[in-house]
């Protein structure tokens, strides 16, 4: 008959087993109590003013500017206007030499007289002419004229109407060209089409000008009270800007703060297309790479008062166009919300509760700027944001 003998470990077996065990626990506490705890990184849910901008470049020039030009050729005598200089409509900017244009309206007086003279000579004719187509009719009523010498008496009447029309044509039109040329003498003397400041001279005395093709600019004109900025705005953001739409700008300066000025204004105008010339690639006149890489800008005009004169023609402006905003609204930084996939302008959020435990919350936003959020539901004042987290001793820790 068999017997089966069953092994029991010995008591040092057990003893050395139970060993191991108390150390791999104690180790194991050990691990457990030198794992550092995490840090959460919060920030207070509080109230505050929350901007959707649109960031853009622009240049400001004169709301109304005029630039002054030569009508007529010549040497400028005399430039009564220099840069900066303040002038009224009416005032008197260069005198250019008129010695051409004098004489050309010396000669056409000249012209009108000589017209003029044998006008009246052609009346008298006119006159003599029309005595003896009277003497003609009347010897021909007693038949004592030839028929052929009333006729020739007829035509010598008519004929001395058509010169005399003839000649008043020819005055008419002497005059007229007398009238050109009379303004052109006034031309050689040049005045301010409105009032303003002389912001360039583009024109030295002595210097020639030639108004043969095209009119030659002297200097120019503006109203510096109020300014224009003209803005470019990236194709990508100019369907979010619309007329009367708020708007501020600084520029590259500062006050006697240190901080730098802002001026405010409303969109005016967004013209239609992009600028001329500024788009050529993208418009099929460059290569294929350089329309493909070409950015295309609209511009967007919007006026500023500029009474103390602090604003100068070509200043760039650094302007931001205001596309919705919320005051005193409790706003939260966007890097404490994630986006949810299931539902627009739903985010999930963390919270911690009153134990230091991140809680998660469902939060729906409103108006967004580039680095916060108006938060209309799911948070309130008070509460603490997680932004982040980090391990307490500086450890990072694999997360499974």
């Amino acid at each position: 008959m068999n017997r089966t003998h069953r092994l029991r470990p010995s008591p040092r077996a057990l003893r050395r087993g139970a060993l191991v065990l108390l150390v791999a626990g104690a180790a194991s506490a050990l691990w457990m109590a030198q794992r550092p705890a995490v840090d959460y990184v919060t920030v207070p849910v509080a109230r505050g003013d929350v901007e959707a901008i649109v960031n853009a470049i622009g240049t400001l020039q004169p709301r109304r500017y005029v630039d002054v030009g030569a009508q007529v050729s010549g040497q400028i005598l005399r430039l009564h206007a220099q840069p900066g200089a303040v002038v009224d409509k009416g005032s008197l900017l260069l005198e250019i030499d008129p010695s051409v244009q004098r004489a050309t309206v010396d000669g056409g007086r000249a012209a009108l007289a000589g017209l003029r003279a044998q006008l009246a000579d052609q009346l008298a004719q006119h006159r003599l002419a029309g005595r003896q187509l009277a003497r003609q009719k009347a010897m021909a009523a007693d038949g004592a004229t030839r028929d052929e010498d009333l006729q020739v008496a007829e035509a010598a009447f008519d004929s001395a109407a058509a010169k005399l029309d003839r000649l008043r044509a020819q005055i008419a039109e002497t005059q007229a060209s007398q009238r050109a040329e009379q303004a052109r003498l006034g031309y050689t003397r040049v005045y301010a089409p409105m009032g303003g400041t002389v912001v360039s001279v583009e024109a030295r005395e002595g210097q020639t000008l030639n108004a043969t093709y095209q009119t030659p600019n002297v200097l120019r004109i503006a109203d510096l009270s109020g300014m224009t900025v003209w803005t470019e705005v990236s194709e990508a953001d100019i369907a979010r800007v619309r007329p009367g739409m708020p708007v501020y700008f600084t520029t590259l300066g500062s006050n006697d703060q240190g901080s730098p000025r802002r001026w405010t204004g409303a969109v005016r105008q967004v013209l239609p297309a992009p600028p001329k010339g500024a788009n050529a690639a993208a418009s099929g006149e460059g290569n294929a790479a350089a329309a493909a890489t070409k950015a295309v800008v609209y511009t967007v005009l919007f006026d500023v008062d500029n009474a103390d004169g602090a604003l100068m023609p070509q200043m760039t402006a650094q302007v931001s166009f205001v596309a919705a905003h919320a005051r005193n609204v409790v706003s939260v930084p966007l890097a404490g919300l994630t986006a949810s996939e299931d539902a627009p302008g739903i985010f999930a959020a963390r919270v911690l509760d009153a134990n230091g435990t991140p809680q998660a919350r469902r939060v729906r936003v409103g108006v967004r700027s580039r680095h916060l959020a108006e938060v209309r539901e799911g948070l309130r004042d008070g509460d603490r944001l997680v932004t982040g987290e980090r391990d307490r001793d500086g450890v990072r820790w694999l997360k499974w």
